[in-house]
C-alpha cells in the first residue's frame, strides 16, 4: 500500500493501554494520568480483527506498544490471535521491561518474534530518579530473559537527554561491544506538554557518534531485522550493533513506512499528525472488514510527507505519547 508520496506502508504500531507502571519524567505527570475508562478501550478480538484487516493491505509487520502493554490483561491472548494472521511476518512488542521476565515464557510461546526494552540509564540511581521509582535490577532480568530465549535481535532504545545520560554512551555502547545487543539511541523529542522538555537538553546524533567513535571505530552495519529509522553502525570485532534515531536533527520522513492506532481505535498517519480516523466509532456501528479497511486507506492518504517536530508539541494537540503509542 502507497501514501501520497509513494511510501510503502507495511508496518502498524497499535497501542494496546494507555495505563503504565512507571511514571517517567518525560512521559508522564507525576501524578498519574486520567486513565481511559475500560469500556473505551478496543477489545482484544477487535485489535486482532483491525489487524487483520491491514494485513489485506499488505501491513505485514506489527508492534504492540503502550503506555507499557504488559500491563494489558491477557496481553498473551492478543500475541497469539495475531500470529494467526499468516501474513503477519514480524510480531514485536515494545515495553520498559518491568514485568518481563515473569511473562517472556509465555509470550514466545504466544507468538512473539522479538522485543525491544526503553532503557534510559544503567545507573540504578538515575533509573530510579527518571522512572519515579522504577527498579533497573528488573530490567536487566529482562534483557537477559530475552537473548536467553532468543528473541533476537534484542533492541536497547535510549533517549539520551544532556545533564542526565549523556554521560552514559560508552557503557551502553560497551554493552554493545560484549552481548548481541543492538543499543539504539534517540534524540529527545518535544512529545507532550511536560516541562521536563527542553531544547538545551537535546544531544544530537552527531554529538553522540563523536562521542562513542573516540573509543570504537564504528562500521556501517549490514541489515539489522527491524522496522524503524535507526541507521546501524558494527564494532571491529564487537558483538552487538549501535543504531542512531534522528527526529530533530535529520528527518528520516522520506522512508517512514508506518501508521499508528491507539488503544481506543484512532489511526494517525504519524505522531505529531493531529488528524484521526476513528476505527472505533466505526466497529460500534456495524461497519465491515470491507468499511474498515477504506478507513485504513483513508488514514494512509492523510500521511503527511514529513513531522513537524520542530513547531512543538502544540497545545491543541491534547494526546500525549503514553495515548498515542511510544
Amino acid at each position: 500500500m502507497l501514501d501520497n508520496f509513494c511510501r510503502d506502508i507495511n508496518y502498524l504500531r497499535i497501542s494496546v493501554t494507555d495505563r503504565c507502571n512507571l511514571r517517567c519524567r518525560y512521559c508522564m505527570p507525576e501524578e498519574g494520568i486520567d486513565k481511559t475508562v475500560h469500556s473505551y478501550i478496543l477489545s482484544l478480538e477487535d485489535l486482532a480483527r483491525l489487524a487483520q484487516v491491514a494485513s489485506t493491505l499488505n501491513i505485514s509487520k506489527i508492534r504492540l506498544t503502550g503506555g507499557e502493554p504488559l500491563v494489558r490483561k491477557n496481553i498473551t491472548g492478543l500475541i497469539n490471535l495475531i500470529r494467526q494472521i499468516e501474513t503477519i511476518d514480524d510480531l514485536a512488542i515494545t515495553t520498559n521491561g518491568i514485568l518481563f521476565a515473569g511473562m517472556a515464557d509465555d509470550l514466545k510461546s504466544a507468538g512473539l518474534d522479538r522485543v525491544n526494552f526503553s532503557v534510559d540509564t544503567l545507573d540504578d540511581i538515575k533509573f530510579e530518579y527518571i522512572t519515579r521509582g522504577g527498579q533497573l535490577r528488573e530490567v536487566k532480568k529482562a534483557v537477559y530473559k530475552a537473548l536467553e530465549l532468543g528473541l533476537h535481535p534484542v533492541k536497547l532504545n535510549t533517549v539520551v537527554i544532556k545533564g542526565f545520560n549523556d554521560d552514559e554512551l560508552l557503557k551502553f555502547a560497551d554493552l554493545a561491544y560484549s552481548y548481541p545487543l543492538h543499543i539504539r539511541f534517540i534524540e529527545f523529542m518535544p512529545i507532550g506538554d511536560l516541562r521536563y522538555w527542553k531544547k538545551e537538553r537535546v544531544m544530537t546524533i552527531s554529538e553522540m557518534q563523536e562521542v562513542i567513535g573516540r573509543e570504537y571505530p564504528l562500521q556501517p552495519a549490514k541489515r539489522i531485522i527491524g522496522n524503524g529509522p535507526a541507521k546501524y553502525f558494527n564494532f571491529e570485532n564487537g558483538t552487538g550493533s549501535i543504531g542512531f534515531i534522528s527526529p530533530m536533527s535529520h528527518h528520516f520522513c522520506s522512508a517512514c513506512n508506518r501508521i499508528r492506532m491507539t488503544a481506543e481505535g484512532k489511526l494517525r498517519g504519524c505522531l505529531y499528525d493531529k488528524r484521526e480516523i476513528d476505527l472505533q466509532e466505526a466497529i460500534n456501528t456495524g461497519a465491515s472488514d470491507e468499511d474498515l479497511k477504506q478507513l485504513f486507506i483513508k488514514a494512509i492518504n492523510l500521511k503527511p510527507s514529513q513531522h513537524h517536530m520542530d513547531q512543538g508539541w502544540g497545545r491543541d494537540n491534547r494526546r500525549k505519547m503514553y495515548q498515542i503509542g511510544g
